[in-house]
């Protein structure tokens, strides 16, 4: 007797967040910033502005009609993270269109529920973001915060926090994890994409003796756990 195959569907893979993400990685290959002759002069600098602690807002404010999402294997990756760690309070840092908050939320959603706080400094993005939640079906487990992460993380944050991922201004990785460290929970996973462009927090989480269990993984993502 021929052994019986079950197809299960995830909200990931599922109506309406599927179409939803297949058209908004669509729109993200085809609005890269690197296309656009104006924006030249700007992405030569860009290794300077990514490190800086003041100027990287400007490199960000003219970027704000660009995505500048995670990748579909990123994205995908922070699925299954989410899931297999079965988190239930996330805290991402950098918000933008809303493409990587889309598959976090769906991995709370497939969790059970839970909490994902966001933060985005660009209005405008964020509407965009919450507007992309709320067709994707996952506003409801999103807390969507407006302006500088250093303030709006400083407070009302979970006790315990089991999955991170940084993908705002890179100068401010380790400022971030200032604020998020005391709540990690023994074995949270901390996902910070485009990493190289912040090797102050790449020798915090790569320390011996710092308290992570950090690798590089595939091309652009830095994943860390916290030990302890």
């Amino acid at each position: 007797m021929p052994p019986t195959t079950t197809l299960t569907t995830t909200t990931l893979t599922a109506a309406p967040l599927a179409p939803l993400l297949a058209r908004l990685f669509e729109q993200d290959a085809a609005a890269s910033p690197t296309n656009d002759p104006p924006l030249a002069d700007l992405f030569e600098g860009r290794q300077r502005l990514m490190r800086s602690k003041t100027d990287y807002l400007a490199f960000y404010r003219r970027l704000k009609d660009y995505p500048l999402a995670v990748s579909p294997t990123t994205g995908a990756l922070l699925y299954m993270l989410a899931r297999s760690c079965g988190a239930t309070t996330i805290v991402e840092f950098g918000t933008s269109f809303g493409i990587s908050t889309l598959h976090l939320a769906a991995a709370l959603r497939d969790n059970g529920g839970g909490r994902l706080i966001t933060t985005e400094f660009e209005p405008s993005k964020l509407a965009r973001a919450r507007a992309n939640l709320a067709a994707g079906g996952l506003a409801d487990l999103v807390e969507c915060r407006e302006g500088d992460a250093l303030q709006t993380l400083s407070a009302d944050l979970p006790e315990r926090i089991d999955l991170v991922l940084l993908d705002g201004a890179k100068a401010l990785y380790p400022d971030i994890l200032d604020l998020l460290e005391s709540r990690l929970r023994p074995g949270a996973l901390i996902v910070a994409d485009n990493a190289d462009h912040s090797p102050d927090y790449l020798a915090r989480v790569r320390a011996p003796a710092g308290g992570y269990l950090s690798v590089p993984f595939a091309a652009d993502v830095e994943l860390s756990m916290r030990l302890g």
